[in-house]
C-alpha cells in the first residue's frame, strides 16, 4: 500500500510513521526506484488494525481490480485421493478469484468429513475471511487438504460453511471431465 510522502528528505532506511497517540519505527520505507520518490510503501502486519472506511480490513488491504464471485451449480463435482472418494456433489457453489483457479465449495453433507480430521492451521483471505483447516487420516497423511469459512466475510456469504480441496492436492473431476491439477503458491 502506498501514500504521498509529505516532502521529507528523500530516504532509502526504514521510516517510523506517526500519528496523535503513537508511532511505528520501520513500520514504512521508501522504494529504492527513482521513479517512486514521491511514494512511502507501509507494512501491513506493522499495524494493528486497518479500515478501510469505518470497515475493518482483514489479511490485507483489497486490489481494486481483484474480485470473487460465487455462482450456484448443479455440476457433478468427484473430490478423490488415487482411489479414496473424498466428496461427491450435485450442489456445489463455484468461486471464481481473479488470477486464481475456480474452486467448488461442497455442502459438508456431500464430504467424507470422517476422512478428515481438524488442522491448527488458520488462513485469512481479505475477501471471505478466516478459513479452518483440515487434512487427510490416511497411511500417507495429506496436510491441510481441505478448508472452509465458518464465519465468512460479507464477500463470502454463499460459502460459509461449505468445504473446498486444494485442487493442487488433490482430482478434481466435473461431468466427468478430470481436471488438470493447477499451478498456483500452493502447488
Amino acid at each position: 500500500m502506498c501514500c504521498r510522502r509529505d516532502g521529507s528528505a528523500s530516504t532509502r532506511q526504514p521510516l517510523t510513521v506517526r500519528w496523535d497517540s503513537g508511532a511505528r519505527e520501520g513500520a514504512a520505507f521508501q522504494p529504492a526506484d527513482p521513479e517512486l520518490d514521491e511514494l512511502v510503501v507501509l507494512d501491513f502486519t506493522a499495524f494493528d488494525e486497518w479500515l478501510e472506511e469505518d470497515e475493518r480490513v482483514f489479511g490485507h488491504p483489497r486490489a481494486p481490480f481483484k474480485r470473487i464471485d460465487v455462482r450456484r451449480s448443479l455440476r457433478h463435482v468427484l473430490i478423490e485421493v488415487g482411489d479414496l472418494v473424498l466428496a461427491e456433489s450435485t450442489r456445489p457453489r463455484l468461486l471464481y478469484e481473479t488470477y486464481l483457479p475456480t474452486r467448488c465449495y461442497l455442502p459438508p453433507d456431500d464430504v467424507r468429513l470422517d476422512l478428515l480430521e481438524p488442522s491448527d492451521t488458520r488462513t485469512t483471505c481479505a475477501y471471505k475471511g478466516e478459513a479452518t483447516h483440515w487434512s487427510l487420516v490416511r497411511d500417507g497423511r495429506a496436510s491441510d487438504i481441505a478448508w472452509s469459512y465458518p464465519r465468512p466475510l460479507s464477500d463470502g456469504i454463499e460459502i460459509g460453511g461449505m468445504v473446498c480441496f486444494l485442487d493442487e492436492r488433490v482430482d478434481v473431476t466435473v461431468d466427468g471431465v478430470r481436471r488438470e491439477r493447477p499451478r498456483s503458491p500452493w502447488s
